[in-house]
């Protein structure tokens, strides 16, 4: 089985990405959100989803669940994991990014339906997240797929 060349790298950009997204939004959660750059019109109103009830999970804040989630993403998707690791570390990959996506979902839903408001940061990490889990799953039907 032979992983496509663009998985790898891919995947690592897209992770940085979300690492640094991330870790903004949680440094915006720990200084009081006071210099967060994003609108604050009804719709796209950052401040309001990041400092809503929701912008914690079991008084964990959200931000750092997102942060802790691409620090270990970015790990498992290093090219020295890729070339070195058992499948075993692909399924991990694939079922962590799975989780990653239900918690957007749930994200989503919260900023829709209770909060009435969206956050564009967050909105980055939820996009990210979505594309990560793509690439994954690609990249694993096209390591099956032998081209001649």
């Amino acid at each position: 089985m032979k992983r496509p060349g663009w998985l790898p790298p891919t995947s690592l950009v897209l992770c940085v990405l979300g690492l640094l997204d991330a870790a903004y939004l949680t440094y915006e959660h720990y200084s009081g959100s006071t210099s967060l750059a994003c609108s604050d019109t009804q719709l796209v109103n950052c401040t309001k989803v990041t400092t809503s009830q929701w912008s914690e999970l079991a008084g964990i804040p959200v931000a750092l669940l997102g942060l802790l989630f691409f620090i270990a993403m970015t790990l498992l998707c290093l090219p020295v994991v890729w070339r070195r690791a058992p499948q075993l570390v692909q399924q991990i990959r694939l079922g962590a990014a799975a989780i990653g996506l239900l918690m957007v979902f749930y994200l989503v839903w919260a900023e829709f339906f209770k909060i009435h408001a969206i956050c564009l940061w967050c909105t980055g990490v939820h996009v990210i997240t979505f594309v990560l889990l793509i690439v994954l799953v690609l990249g694993e039907i096209f390591s099956h797929v032998e081209l001649d």
